[in-house]
Protein backbone atom coordinates (compact mmCIF):
# COMPACT_ATOMS: atom_id res chain seq x y z
CA UNK A 1 0.00 0.00 0.00
CA UNK A 2 1.21 3.87 -0.98
CA UNK A 3 0.18 6.08 1.63
CA UNK A 4 1.14 9.70 2.35
CA UNK A 5 -0.43 12.25 4.72
CA UNK A 6 1.49 14.56 6.08
CA UNK A 7 2.01 17.97 7.19
CA UNK A 8 -1.09 20.46 7.61
CA UNK A 9 -3.76 18.59 5.82
CA UNK A 10 -2.57 15.78 7.68
CA UNK A 11 -3.23 16.83 10.71
CA UNK A 12 -6.61 18.19 9.17
CA UNK A 13 -7.24 14.42 8.50
CA UNK A 14 -6.16 13.42 11.99
CA UNK A 15 -8.93 15.79 13.52
CA UNK A 16 -11.38 14.59 10.98
CA UNK A 17 -13.79 11.60 12.95
CA UNK A 18 -14.98 9.71 10.27
CA UNK A 19 -13.15 10.33 7.22
CA UNK A 20 -14.13 7.38 5.34
CA UNK A 21 -17.87 8.51 5.79
CA UNK A 22 -16.80 11.88 3.36
CA UNK A 23 -16.40 11.95 -0.28
CA UNK A 24 -13.58 11.05 -1.75
CA UNK A 25 -11.86 14.45 -1.04
CA UNK A 26 -12.40 16.84 1.92
CA UNK A 27 -12.37 19.82 -0.33
CA UNK A 28 -13.09 20.80 -3.64
CA UNK A 29 -9.70 20.05 -5.81
CA UNK A 30 -8.80 19.31 -9.52
CA UNK A 31 -5.94 20.89 -10.94
CA UNK A 32 -5.41 23.70 -13.60
CA UNK A 33 -3.23 21.67 -16.42
CA UNK A 34 -2.14 19.09 -13.42
CA UNK A 35 -4.46 16.00 -13.56
CA UNK A 36 -6.99 14.00 -11.99
CA UNK A 37 -8.40 13.59 -8.14
CA UNK A 38 -7.44 10.33 -7.31
CA UNK A 39 -7.92 7.62 -4.45
CA UNK A 40 -10.64 7.66 -1.15
CA UNK A 41 -9.37 6.85 2.06
CA UNK A 42 -11.34 3.17 1.93
CA UNK A 43 -10.99 0.20 -0.27
CA UNK A 44 -12.20 0.73 -3.81
CA UNK A 45 -14.58 -1.90 -5.07
CA UNK A 46 -16.25 -2.35 -8.28
CA UNK A 47 -19.36 -0.72 -9.01
CA UNK A 48 -21.89 -2.90 -11.26
CA UNK A 49 -22.19 -2.41 -14.80
CA UNK A 50 -25.73 -0.11 -14.26
CA UNK A 51 -24.24 2.15 -11.40
CA UNK A 52 -20.78 2.80 -13.76
CA UNK A 53 -23.02 3.53 -16.94
CA UNK A 54 -25.53 6.24 -14.94
CA UNK A 55 -22.60 8.24 -14.42
CA UNK A 56 -20.75 8.24 -17.58
CA UNK A 57 -20.83 10.89 -19.99
CA UNK A 58 -22.70 11.26 -23.35
CA UNK A 59 -20.73 10.90 -26.19
CA UNK A 60 -19.41 13.73 -28.18
CA UNK A 61 -21.19 14.83 -31.30
CA UNK A 62 -21.09 17.38 -34.54
CA UNK A 63 -23.40 19.82 -31.63
CA UNK A 64 -20.71 20.00 -29.01
CA UNK A 65 -18.36 21.76 -31.82
CA UNK A 66 -18.47 25.50 -32.48
CA UNK A 67 -20.34 25.67 -35.87
CA UNK A 68 -22.16 22.27 -35.00
CA UNK A 69 -19.03 20.77 -36.25
CA UNK A 70 -19.13 21.70 -39.52
CA UNK A 71 -17.52 24.91 -40.40
CA UNK A 72 -17.17 26.32 -43.65
CA UNK A 73 -14.33 24.45 -45.28
CA UNK A 74 -12.80 27.89 -46.89
CA UNK A 75 -12.69 29.36 -43.41
CA UNK A 76 -10.76 26.19 -42.26
CA UNK A 77 -8.32 26.36 -44.58
CA UNK A 78 -7.72 29.64 -44.22
CA UNK A 79 -7.26 29.00 -40.14
CA UNK A 80 -4.88 26.00 -41.44
CA UNK A 81 -2.18 28.80 -43.20
CA UNK A 82 -2.10 31.06 -40.41
CA UNK A 83 -1.99 28.22 -38.03
CA UNK A 84 1.34 27.43 -39.44
CA UNK A 85 2.54 30.50 -40.90
CA UNK A 86 4.83 32.43 -39.45
CA UNK A 87 3.74 36.01 -40.89
CA UNK A 88 1.45 36.31 -37.76
CA UNK A 89 4.70 36.71 -34.91
CA UNK A 90 6.32 40.04 -35.19
CA UNK A 91 9.21 38.92 -36.44
CA UNK A 92 8.24 36.60 -39.03
CA UNK A 93 10.37 33.63 -37.13
CA UNK A 94 7.32 31.76 -34.94
CA UNK A 95 3.93 30.15 -36.04
CA UNK A 96 1.32 29.16 -33.11
CA UNK A 97 2.29 25.34 -34.60
CA UNK A 98 5.64 26.01 -33.58
CA UNK A 99 4.42 25.38 -29.49
CA UNK A 100 1.03 23.74 -30.18
CA UNK A 101 2.62 20.79 -33.00
CA UNK A 102 0.39 18.37 -34.37
CA UNK A 103 2.63 16.22 -33.86
CA UNK A 104 3.67 16.69 -30.01
CA UNK A 105 0.23 16.43 -28.51
CA UNK A 106 -0.70 19.24 -29.98
CA UNK A 107 1.80 21.13 -27.39
CA UNK A 108 5.75 21.18 -27.50
CA UNK A 109 6.47 18.70 -25.11
CA UNK A 110 8.86 20.18 -22.84
CA UNK A 111 7.66 22.31 -19.41
CA UNK A 112 8.14 25.82 -20.39
CA UNK A 113 8.47 26.63 -24.08
CA UNK A 114 11.14 28.47 -26.17
CA UNK A 115 9.30 31.57 -28.07
CA UNK A 116 10.14 34.11 -29.97
CA UNK A 117 13.63 34.12 -31.20
CA UNK A 118 14.12 30.68 -30.83
CA UNK A 119 14.95 28.22 -34.03
CA UNK A 120 13.93 24.37 -33.99
CA UNK A 121 10.81 22.11 -32.52
CA UNK A 122 9.97 20.76 -29.60
CA UNK A 123 12.89 19.44 -27.05
CA UNK A 124 15.20 20.37 -30.04
CA UNK A 125 14.42 23.92 -29.82
CA UNK A 126 17.43 26.30 -29.21
CA UNK A 127 18.25 30.25 -28.88
CA UNK A 128 20.56 31.22 -31.47
CA UNK A 129 18.85 34.52 -31.85
CA UNK A 130 18.84 35.47 -28.52
CA UNK A 131 15.45 35.33 -26.07
CA UNK A 132 14.95 37.39 -22.73
CA UNK A 133 13.35 34.73 -21.03
CA UNK A 134 11.58 31.22 -21.11
CA UNK A 135 7.43 30.80 -21.41
CA UNK A 136 6.36 31.40 -18.11
CA UNK A 137 3.96 28.42 -18.34
CA UNK A 138 3.42 24.97 -20.18
CA UNK A 139 2.09 25.12 -24.10
CA UNK A 140 -1.26 23.98 -23.13
CA UNK A 141 -2.61 20.97 -25.32
CA UNK A 142 -5.14 22.05 -27.75
CA UNK A 143 -7.63 18.48 -27.93
CA UNK A 144 -11.05 19.08 -28.32
CA UNK A 145 -10.43 22.99 -28.09
CA UNK A 146 -13.01 23.83 -30.58
CA UNK A 147 -15.79 22.05 -27.73
CA UNK A 148 -18.16 24.94 -26.80
CA UNK A 149 -18.44 23.81 -23.49
CA UNK A 150 -15.25 25.70 -23.38
CA UNK A 151 -16.09 29.22 -21.36
CA UNK A 152 -12.63 30.24 -20.67
CA UNK A 153 -9.15 30.16 -22.16
CA UNK A 154 -5.52 29.99 -20.77
CA UNK A 155 -4.11 28.40 -17.53
CA UNK A 156 -6.04 31.36 -15.40
CA UNK A 157 -8.94 32.15 -17.65
CA UNK A 158 -8.19 35.44 -17.93
CA UNK A 159 -10.35 35.33 -21.75
CA UNK A 160 -13.70 34.77 -20.74
CA UNK A 161 -17.44 35.98 -21.70
CA UNK A 162 -18.43 38.84 -20.77
CA UNK A 163 -22.26 38.36 -18.65
CA UNK A 164 -22.56 41.65 -18.29
CA UNK A 165 -21.76 43.13 -21.66
CA UNK A 166 -19.33 45.44 -20.32
CA UNK A 167 -17.45 45.07 -23.29
CA UNK A 168 -18.64 45.82 -26.55
CA UNK A 169 -16.41 42.55 -27.55
CA UNK A 170 -18.57 40.61 -25.77
CA UNK A 171 -15.65 39.01 -23.45
CA UNK A 172 -13.51 39.70 -20.74
CA UNK A 173 -9.47 39.91 -21.35
CA UNK A 174 -6.69 41.76 -20.98
CA UNK A 175 -7.52 43.82 -23.95
CA UNK A 176 -10.37 45.07 -21.94
CA UNK A 177 -12.50 47.77 -24.39
CA UNK A 178 -9.94 47.46 -26.91
CA UNK A 179 -11.09 43.92 -27.78
CA UNK A 180 -12.81 44.52 -30.87
CA UNK A 181 -16.30 43.21 -32.20
CA UNK A 182 -16.90 40.36 -33.77
CA UNK A 183 -15.73 37.52 -32.47
CA UNK A 184 -17.41 34.05 -32.88
CA UNK A 185 -16.15 32.53 -29.76
CA UNK A 186 -13.99 32.05 -26.83
CA UNK A 187 -11.15 30.23 -28.78
CA UNK A 188 -11.18 33.28 -31.30
CA UNK A 189 -11.06 35.73 -29.09
CA UNK A 190 -7.93 33.60 -27.40
CA UNK A 191 -6.13 34.01 -30.93
CA UNK A 192 -5.98 37.78 -30.34
CA UNK A 193 -3.18 37.78 -27.78
CA UNK A 194 -0.61 35.56 -28.23
CA UNK A 195 0.56 37.68 -31.41
CA UNK A 196 0.52 40.63 -28.53
CA UNK A 197 3.11 38.90 -26.79
CA UNK A 198 6.58 39.73 -26.90
CA UNK A 199 8.40 36.59 -25.98
CA UNK A 200 5.82 34.25 -27.91
CA UNK A 201 4.99 36.04 -30.91
CA UNK A 202 5.49 39.52 -30.83
CA UNK A 203 9.51 40.50 -30.54
CA UNK A 204 11.07 42.92 -28.24
CA UNK A 205 10.51 46.85 -29.12
CA UNK A 206 12.66 48.07 -31.89
CA UNK A 207 12.57 44.87 -33.25
CA UNK A 208 9.51 45.17 -35.78
CA UNK A 209 6.55 47.75 -35.74
CA UNK A 210 4.19 45.33 -34.30
CA UNK A 211 6.65 44.62 -31.19
CA UNK A 212 7.09 48.53 -30.81
CA UNK A 213 3.37 49.02 -31.40
CA UNK A 214 2.80 46.38 -28.05
CA UNK A 215 5.60 47.97 -25.92
CA UNK A 216 4.09 51.11 -26.62
CA UNK A 217 0.82 49.82 -25.41
CA UNK A 218 -1.09 50.72 -29.04
CA UNK A 219 -2.75 46.88 -29.57
CA UNK A 220 -4.96 47.98 -31.85
CA UNK A 221 -1.99 49.35 -34.24
CA UNK A 222 -0.52 46.18 -33.55
CA UNK A 223 -3.42 44.13 -34.66
CA UNK A 224 -3.74 46.05 -37.52
CA UNK A 225 -0.38 46.02 -38.60
CA UNK A 226 -0.45 42.07 -38.86
CA UNK A 227 -3.91 42.45 -40.59
CA UNK A 228 -2.10 44.71 -43.28
CA UNK A 229 0.67 42.15 -43.56
CA UNK A 230 -2.31 39.29 -44.34
CA UNK A 231 -3.95 42.24 -47.04
CA UNK A 232 -0.63 42.33 -49.00
CA UNK A 233 -0.14 38.91 -49.55
CA UNK A 234 -2.89 38.32 -52.69
CA UNK A 235 -2.52 34.45 -51.95
CA UNK A 236 -4.39 35.33 -48.38
CA UNK A 237 -6.47 38.11 -50.14
CA UNK A 238 -7.81 35.22 -52.21
CA UNK A 239 -8.25 33.28 -49.04
CA UNK A 240 -10.12 35.43 -47.54
CA UNK A 241 -12.88 36.39 -50.05
CA UNK A 242 -13.03 32.59 -50.52
CA UNK A 243 -13.65 32.37 -46.34
CA UNK A 244 -15.32 35.68 -46.23
CA UNK A 245 -17.14 37.13 -49.03
CA UNK A 246 -19.79 39.42 -47.56
CA UNK A 247 -16.23 41.16 -46.33
CA UNK A 248 -13.83 42.80 -48.16
CA UNK A 249 -11.90 43.77 -45.48
CA UNK A 250 -9.21 41.64 -44.30
CA UNK A 251 -8.92 42.07 -40.39
CA UNK A 252 -7.31 40.25 -37.43
CA UNK A 253 -10.96 39.25 -36.05
CA UNK A 254 -11.63 37.46 -39.35
CA UNK A 255 -8.13 35.47 -39.03
CA UNK A 256 -8.86 34.65 -35.03
CA UNK A 257 -12.22 33.50 -36.20
CA UNK A 258 -10.49 30.93 -38.88
CA UNK A 259 -8.09 30.39 -36.80
CA UNK A 260 -10.96 28.84 -34.79
CA UNK A 261 -12.75 27.00 -37.17
CA UNK A 262 -9.57 25.40 -38.41
CA UNK A 263 -8.76 24.36 -34.42
CA UNK A 264 -12.47 22.81 -34.13
CA UNK A 265 -11.69 20.58 -36.39
CA UNK A 266 -7.88 19.80 -37.06
CA UNK A 267 -7.84 18.50 -32.87
CA UNK A 268 -11.47 17.32 -32.68
CA UNK A 269 -10.68 14.14 -31.10
CA UNK A 270 -13.33 11.56 -29.73
CA UNK A 271 -12.32 7.92 -31.25
CA UNK A 272 -10.73 6.71 -28.04
CA UNK A 273 -11.27 3.27 -26.62
CA UNK A 274 -13.18 5.27 -23.76
CA UNK A 275 -15.65 6.85 -26.49
CA UNK A 276 -16.35 3.30 -27.71
CA UNK A 277 -16.68 2.70 -24.23
CA UNK A 278 -19.59 5.46 -23.90
CA UNK A 279 -21.35 5.03 -26.52
CA UNK A 280 -22.44 1.08 -25.13
CA UNK A 281 -19.48 -1.05 -25.86
CA UNK A 282 -18.56 -2.66 -22.88
CA UNK A 283 -16.06 -4.59 -24.04
CA UNK A 284 -14.14 -1.52 -25.51
CA UNK A 285 -11.92 -1.04 -21.83
CA UNK A 286 -9.63 -3.91 -20.78
CA UNK A 287 -10.16 -5.05 -17.60
CA UNK A 288 -7.77 -3.05 -15.70
CA UNK A 289 -8.64 0.10 -17.80
CA UNK A 290 -12.42 -1.18 -16.45
CA UNK A 291 -11.49 -1.30 -12.87
CA UNK A 292 -9.59 2.21 -13.41
CA UNK A 293 -13.37 3.25 -14.49
CA UNK A 294 -14.77 2.32 -11.19
CA UNK A 295 -12.47 4.21 -9.24
CA UNK A 296 -12.67 7.17 -11.77
CA UNK A 297 -16.25 7.54 -11.56
CA UNK A 298 -16.65 6.01 -7.89
CA UNK A 299 -15.10 6.14 -4.85
CA UNK A 300 -11.92 8.00 -6.09
CA UNK A 301 -13.93 11.48 -6.89
CA UNK A 302 -11.65 12.02 -9.94
CA UNK A 303 -15.20 12.91 -12.23
CA UNK A 304 -16.10 15.43 -9.45
CA UNK A 305 -13.81 17.63 -11.28
CA UNK A 306 -12.47 16.21 -14.11
CA UNK A 307 -16.32 15.62 -15.57
CA UNK A 308 -18.53 15.71 -18.54
CA UNK A 309 -17.33 14.41 -21.97
CA UNK A 310 -14.36 16.37 -21.95
CA UNK A 311 -13.01 15.14 -18.69
CA UNK A 312 -12.83 18.97 -16.65
CA UNK A 313 -15.37 21.14 -15.21
CA UNK A 314 -13.47 24.37 -16.77
CA UNK A 315 -13.19 25.36 -13.30
CA UNK A 316 -9.75 26.52 -11.14
CA UNK A 317 -7.94 24.92 -8.14
CA UNK A 318 -5.16 24.93 -6.11
CA UNK A 319 -2.96 21.62 -5.76
CA UNK A 320 0.19 22.72 -5.14
CA UNK A 321 1.70 22.23 -8.25
CA UNK A 322 5.98 22.77 -8.14
CA UNK A 323 6.60 26.14 -9.36
CA UNK A 324 8.99 26.04 -12.71
CA UNK A 325 10.31 28.73 -13.91
CA UNK A 326 10.15 32.98 -12.57
CA UNK A 327 5.85 32.38 -13.57
CA UNK A 328 4.21 35.63 -14.71
CA UNK A 329 6.11 37.68 -12.24
CA UNK A 330 3.31 38.29 -9.32
CA UNK A 331 3.91 38.06 -5.94
CA UNK A 332 5.73 41.02 -3.88
CA UNK A 333 8.83 38.82 -3.23
CA UNK A 334 11.87 40.81 -3.85
CA UNK A 335 14.17 37.98 -2.84
CA UNK A 336 15.18 36.60 -6.43
CA UNK A 337 16.07 40.81 -7.16
CA UNK A 338 18.21 40.81 -4.24
CA UNK A 339 20.84 37.72 -5.16
CA UNK A 340 20.83 38.55 -8.85
CA UNK A 341 20.17 41.65 -9.29
CA UNK A 342 17.06 41.17 -12.21
CA UNK A 343 14.50 43.25 -11.31
CA UNK A 344 11.97 40.16 -11.37
CA UNK A 345 9.04 39.56 -9.11
CA UNK A 346 9.04 35.55 -9.52
CA UNK A 347 6.02 34.04 -8.77
CA UNK A 348 2.85 32.44 -10.34
CA UNK A 349 -0.52 33.16 -8.40
CA UNK A 350 -2.86 31.99 -11.26
CA UNK A 351 -6.29 32.39 -11.45
CA UNK A 352 -6.07 35.09 -8.54
CA UNK A 353 -4.18 37.52 -10.53
CA UNK A 354 -7.35 37.92 -12.79
CA UNK A 355 -10.29 37.46 -9.88
CA UNK A 356 -8.06 38.91 -7.17
CA UNK A 357 -10.28 36.07 -4.64
CA UNK A 358 -7.76 34.98 -2.22
CA UNK A 359 -9.77 31.70 -2.80
CA UNK A 360 -8.12 31.75 -6.41
CA UNK A 361 -4.77 31.98 -5.40
CA UNK A 362 -2.45 29.66 -7.16
CA UNK A 363 -5.25 28.33 -8.58
CA UNK A 364 -5.37 27.14 -12.66
CA UNK A 365 -7.87 25.20 -15.13
CA UNK A 366 -8.43 21.94 -14.87
CA UNK A 367 -7.64 20.45 -17.59
CA UNK A 368 -9.31 18.19 -20.30
CA UNK A 369 -7.51 14.40 -19.68
CA UNK A 370 -8.26 13.40 -23.48
CA UNK A 371 -5.00 12.60 -24.76
CA UNK A 372 -3.67 13.19 -21.77
CA UNK A 373 -0.83 10.38 -22.43
CA UNK A 374 0.32 12.27 -25.22
CA UNK A 375 0.16 15.51 -23.46
CA UNK A 376 3.11 16.16 -21.32
CA UNK A 377 5.00 17.58 -19.56
CA UNK A 378 2.10 17.81 -17.00
CA UNK A 379 1.08 20.87 -14.45
CA UNK A 380 0.50 24.38 -15.24
CA UNK A 381 4.27 24.98 -15.61
CA UNK A 382 5.20 21.37 -16.76
CA UNK A 383 6.92 20.68 -13.61
CA UNK A 384 6.01 17.08 -14.05
CA UNK A 385 7.62 14.89 -16.89
CA UNK A 386 6.10 11.63 -15.64
CA UNK A 387 2.77 10.65 -16.06
CA UNK A 388 2.34 8.81 -13.16
CA UNK A 389 4.19 11.01 -10.95
CA UNK A 390 1.42 13.91 -11.76
CA UNK A 391 -0.46 11.27 -10.69
CA UNK A 392 1.01 10.53 -7.17
CA UNK A 393 1.38 14.24 -6.62
CA UNK A 394 -2.57 14.50 -6.17
CA UNK A 395 -2.19 11.56 -3.35
CA UNK A 396 -0.16 14.10 -0.84
CA UNK A 397 -0.04 17.34 -2.80
CA UNK A 398 1.84 18.99 -0.31
CA UNK A 399 4.13 16.03 0.95
CA UNK A 400 4.88 15.63 -2.67
CA UNK A 401 5.29 19.62 -3.01
CA UNK A 402 8.15 19.35 -0.50
CA UNK A 403 9.45 16.39 -1.99
CA UNK A 404 9.65 17.61 -5.70
CA UNK A 405 13.24 17.77 -6.98
CA UNK A 406 13.34 20.83 -9.31
CA UNK A 407 16.84 19.69 -10.94
CA UNK A 408 14.90 16.95 -12.74
CA UNK A 409 12.91 18.60 -14.15
CA UNK A 410 14.22 18.87 -17.73
CA UNK A 411 14.38 22.80 -19.65
CA UNK A 412 15.68 23.27 -23.13
CA UNK A 413 19.13 25.72 -22.74
CA UNK A 414 18.90 28.74 -23.11
CA UNK A 415 21.87 29.17 -25.55
CA UNK A 416 21.64 33.12 -25.97
CA UNK A 417 19.92 35.73 -23.94
CA UNK A 418 19.79 39.00 -24.73
CA UNK A 419 18.72 41.28 -22.05
CA UNK A 420 17.01 45.12 -21.65
CA UNK A 421 18.43 48.26 -21.01
CA UNK A 422 19.05 51.66 -22.16
CA UNK A 423 21.23 54.05 -23.85
CA UNK A 424 20.64 57.62 -22.87
CA UNK A 425 17.06 57.78 -23.61
CA UNK A 426 17.01 54.72 -26.28
CA UNK A 427 16.02 51.74 -25.22
CA UNK A 428 18.20 48.48 -26.58
CA UNK A 429 18.85 44.72 -26.08
CA UNK A 430 22.02 43.10 -25.74
CA UNK A 431 23.17 39.89 -25.20
CA UNK A 432 23.56 39.28 -21.29
CA UNK A 433 27.04 39.49 -19.88
CA UNK A 434 28.32 36.03 -19.35
CA UNK A 435 29.44 36.61 -15.66
CA UNK A 436 25.81 37.58 -14.42
CA UNK A 437 24.88 34.16 -16.74
CA UNK A 438 24.45 32.13 -13.15
CA UNK A 439 22.40 34.25 -11.17
CA UNK A 440 20.01 34.84 -14.26
CA UNK A 441 19.33 30.93 -14.52
CA UNK A 442 18.50 30.92 -11.01
CA UNK A 443 14.91 31.93 -12.18
CA UNK A 444 14.56 28.14 -13.12
CA UNK A 445 14.48 27.03 -9.64
CA UNK A 446 14.06 29.89 -7.41
CA UNK A 447 10.34 29.73 -6.16
CA UNK A 448 10.88 26.12 -5.45
CA UNK A 449 14.08 26.31 -3.46
CA UNK A 450 12.72 29.48 -1.45
CA UNK A 451 10.99 28.10 1.78
CA UNK A 452 8.86 30.92 2.21
CA UNK A 453 7.45 31.43 -1.47
CA UNK A 454 6.71 27.14 -1.58
CA UNK A 455 4.73 27.60 2.08
CA UNK A 456 2.36 30.07 0.01
CA UNK A 457 1.79 27.76 -2.45
CA UNK A 458 1.22 24.75 0.09
CA UNK A 459 -0.77 27.16 2.26
CA UNK A 460 -3.04 27.66 -0.93
CA UNK A 461 -3.60 23.56 -1.37
CA UNK A 462 -7.37 22.23 -1.58
CA UNK A 463 -6.48 19.24 -1.99
CA UNK A 464 -6.46 16.55 0.76
CA UNK A 465 -4.38 13.77 1.38
CA UNK A 466 -5.78 9.85 0.32
CA UNK A 467 -3.76 6.87 0.33
CA UNK A 468 -4.40 3.62 -2.63
CA UNK A 469 -2.98 0.91 -2.80
CA UNK A 470 -0.25 0.44 -6.00
CA UNK A 471 -2.52 -1.54 -8.01
CA UNK A 472 -5.10 0.56 -7.63
CA UNK A 473 -2.74 3.19 -9.21
CA UNK A 474 -1.97 0.90 -12.49
CA UNK A 475 -5.71 0.76 -13.12
CA UNK A 476 -5.83 4.57 -12.61
CA UNK A 477 -3.51 4.77 -15.38
CA UNK A 478 -4.88 2.25 -17.60
CA UNK A 479 -7.75 3.92 -18.14
CA UNK A 480 -5.55 7.07 -18.55
CA UNK A 481 -4.58 5.29 -21.52
CA UNK A 482 -8.06 4.42 -22.80
CA UNK A 483 -8.43 8.17 -23.46
CA UNK A 484 -6.14 8.04 -26.39
CA UNK A 485 -6.93 8.38 -29.59
CA UNK A 486 -4.63 6.73 -32.20
CA UNK A 487 -5.52 9.35 -34.37
CA UNK A 488 -3.95 12.13 -32.14
CA UNK A 489 -0.28 10.70 -31.91
CA UNK A 490 0.78 12.13 -35.54
CA UNK A 491 -1.15 14.45 -37.08
CA UNK A 492 1.38 16.17 -39.03
CA UNK A 493 -0.27 15.86 -41.94
CA UNK A 494 -2.17 19.05 -40.93
CA UNK A 495 0.88 20.91 -41.70
CA UNK A 496 0.75 22.37 -45.08
CA UNK A 497 3.82 21.94 -47.47
CA UNK A 498 3.78 25.69 -48.23
CA UNK A 499 1.89 28.42 -46.57
CA UNK A 500 0.96 31.98 -48.65
CA UNK A 501 3.64 34.34 -47.02
CA UNK A 502 6.13 32.31 -48.84
CA UNK A 503 8.01 31.56 -45.37
CA UNK A 504 8.64 28.29 -43.77
CA UNK A 505 5.88 26.41 -42.21
CA UNK A 506 5.90 25.88 -38.65
CA UNK A 507 6.79 23.20 -37.17
CA UNK A 508 8.60 20.74 -39.49
CA UNK A 509 7.46 16.96 -39.75
CA UNK A 510 9.08 15.34 -37.11
CA UNK A 511 11.75 13.10 -38.68
CA UNK A 512 11.71 9.15 -38.06
CA UNK A 513 11.83 8.83 -34.18
CA UNK A 514 12.10 12.18 -33.57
Amino acid sequence: MSVFKTGKLAEMAGRTSSLASLPARVLPAATGTALLIVGTLDSVHAQPESALSSLLPSALGDSDFLYDGKPKAELVELGRNLFFDPILSGNRNISCGTCHDPARGTSDGIALSIGEGGTGFGDKRRTADGVTERIPRNAQALWNIGAKEYRSMFHDGRVEPDPLATFDSGFWSPAREHLPVGLDSVLAAQAMFPVLSASEMAGQKGENPVATAVAEDRITDAWNLLAERLADQPQYRTLFRAAIPEDNEVTMVQAANALAAFQSVAFRSNQTAFDQFIAGDHTALSHTARKGADLFYGKAGCADCHSGALLTDHDFHAIAVPQIGPGKGHGGDTSYWRASGFGLHTEDEGRYRVTFKMDDLFAFRTPSLRNVSLTGPWGHDGAFDDLEAMVRHHLDSVASLEAFDADTVSLPELDQIIEKTGDGSELIFRPLNPERRSAFDLRDRWVHGAAELRERIANANTLAPVQLEEPQIAELMAFLDSLTDPTAKDRSALIPQTVPSGLEPQPTPLEPGG
